[in-house]
């Protein structure tokens, strides 16, 4: 029987626990692959900021959908800005930059649309 040293664990272990051209055996490696994933994923959980800004860009989000079906009346402007104002915080506290000034343009130009109806 045939056998080799693990790199990690130091062991002498048979062939066949060995993948072809690997020094570490099979179970190092999986103990390696799974500590390495479990870091990657980060178990946390959100500020009391990161909430209520979720809450809010939910609701701004829902005045966005709903203010097409109200717009030739000037309620659907009203929503509109109303949408973008609330929907500013979330993208903020996400630092999706692109999307602030997406909210802000849509806020400017239903003021501008209700200023000049």
């Amino acid at each position: 029987m045939v056998m080799r040293k693990c790199n990690k664990c130091n062991k002498e272990k048979a062939l066949t626990k060995f993948r072809e051209n690997k020094k570490t055996c099979l179970k190092c490696e999986y103990r390696f692959k799974q500590r390495f994933m479990r870091l990657l994923v980060q178990d946390r959980r959100l500020t009391a900021v990161e909430r209520l800004s979720n809450r809010l860009g939910y609701m701004g989000a829902a005045f966005i959908m709903i203010s097409p079906y109200l717009l030739p009346n000037t309620i659907g402007g009203i929503t509109y800005v109303i949408g973008g104002i609330l929907a500013i915080p979330q993208v903020w506290v996400a630092k999706q930059w692109n999307l602030v000034i997406v909210n802000i343009n849509v806020t400017l130009g239903y003021l501008i649309y209700l200023y000049n109806a």
